[in-house]
């Protein structure tokens, strides 16, 4: 008979466990059979000793069995979703989803909420008046069916295994684990019923992971237990060492993802990473090059079909179409404060994690479990890197409902500018793909 002590032990000595012995630790914690203390104490030792790729396996398999892994056979076509690590201002999935789905690809995505500085697709979707997020699986599958995609919030039963692994990593500085984050992420996508899965590990100052080579590792061990489990998958490192697009905040963040698939925005960066990770859903599932898949997503792109998906899914969902066609007649903050430049030349550098840190201070996320969202505050992005400035030129734009609030974000936010008499260029947005 297992005891927990067995796989401490063993863990602890560098040892591999097998399916069995995973098996019974992710039953017996999501039980409660094993207590916290032991559990945490595994978890430590698997933070410290990794695991082998047999290993991450039958710890995704084991977790996911914890709970529904959805049946989507009924629902015809490639089914494919997106999953982002984190980043600031990152509104993609508001516009790859009905791209992807105007260009034939099914899109099941479950999202999450806002985690630390990083915003969550959930509270974007849901700053949409009437727009739900939570549904029964029945009304997922029909919603999919009709309008070809759906954007739902993790239900209770899929993959409980992971709400309590996670509190308790969160809780015993076991966050940072490889091994640990590939099986957090691929049990719950892995549990949508699923056959393609694109992945955006984002990298920098605003990302989980800072370091490239950190997160070519998590990208690696995501794209090859996806492969294992039988789904085409492809990664791609991008760039967040600034903010994505102009607008951070979660209904901000709708609007610009509504001015994209307008064709009234002019944030490239948004738009070529859009474009490029759709193109990619629509490769996987299609069979085409990723030439052909983006001349493709470019077309839907154009003739307003993404837009079109987009107002369905809102429809279906019930949110408020009205708002979202008409942005104006949205609620507004109290006050939007002008954040004025100390120096001028160009721009050379922006720090994402104090502007995203800045957005949650305003109310645009949570410092704890439990926060209320206020979905109008954020900041709007006026001058990012590369641009050129003058002394008192307007850098961003705070928008609060508080005035003390509102002031110290914008010193948050003017602190993260840094400045150079030489124009600096942005980064590489998409620095690596690995499939």
């Amino acid at each position: 008979m297992l005891t927990p002590y067995e796989l401490i032990r063993k863990k602890r000595g560098g040892d591999h466990l097998s399916k069995e012995e995973v098996d019974f630790f992710v039953k017996g914690y999501t039980s409660g059979s094993i207590p916290d203390y032991q559990a945490s104490s595994l978890l430590m030792a698997i933070f410290f000793s990794g695991m082998n790729d047999e290993e991450l396996l039958h710890l995704t398999s084991a977790m996911m069995s914890t709970g529904v892994v959805v049946d989507l056979s009924g629902v015809p076509g490639c089914k494919a979703d997106k999953h982002s690590t984190g980043g600031v201002g990152d509104k993609i999935s508001l516009i790859l989803a009905p791209l992807a789905a105007a260009c034939g690809v099914k899109v099941p995505m479950v999202s999450g909420r806002g985690l630390g500085h990083t915003g969550g697709t959930v509270d974007k979707l849901e700053s949409i008046p009437g727009f739900r997020t939570k549904m029964s699986i029945e009304e997922y599958k029909r919603i999919l069916n009709d309008v070809g995609l759906v954007m739902s919030a993790q239900s209770d039963d899929l993959v409980p295994a992971d709400r309590k692994l996670y509190a308790l990593r969160d809780v015993t500085a076991t966050v940072e684990s490889i091994p640990l984050i590939t099986s957090s992420i691929m049990s719950k996508k892995l549990a949508e019923g699923i056959d393609a899965l694109v992945l955006d590990v984002k990298v920098g100052s605003g990302a989980f992971m800072k370091k490239i080579s950190e997160a070519r590792a998590l990208a690696k061990k995501m794209v090859k237990v996806g492969k294992l489990h039988g789904k085409r998958v492809a990664a791609y490192l991008t760039d967040m060492d600034q903010p994505l697009g102009r607008e951070v905040g979660n209904w901000n963040e709708v609007v610009e993802s509504v001015q994209v698939l307008r064709g009234e925005s002019d944030a490239k960066d948004v738009i070529d990473l859009s474009v490029a990770l759709t193109a990619e859903m629509v490769s996987l599932c299609s069979g085409k090059s990723l030439q052909a898949s983006a001349k493709l997503v470019k077309g839907a792109l154009a003739s307003g079909a993404g837009y079109e998906k987009f107002l369905a899914m809102v429809r279906a969902q019930g949110g408020d179409l009205d708002v979202v066609q008409n942005p104006e007649k949205y609620r507004q903050p109290r006050t939007v404060r002008e954040i004025k430049s100390t120096g001028a030349g160009y721009v050379a550098s922006m720090d994402a994690f104090r502007i995203g840190m800045a957005s949650v201070k305003l109310g645009g996320g949570r410092m704890k479990v439990g926060d209320a969202v206020d979905p109008v505050v954020g900041i709007s992005l006026l001058k990012k890197v590369g641009d050129k400035v003058s002394r008192g030129d307007v850098l961003a734009l705070v928008r609060a409902n508080d005035g003390d609030a509102a002031r110290t974000a914008a010193e948050e936010v003017l602190s993260s500018y840094r400045f150079s008499s030489k124009q600096t260029y942005r980064g590489t947005l998409i620095k690596e793909r690995i499939a």
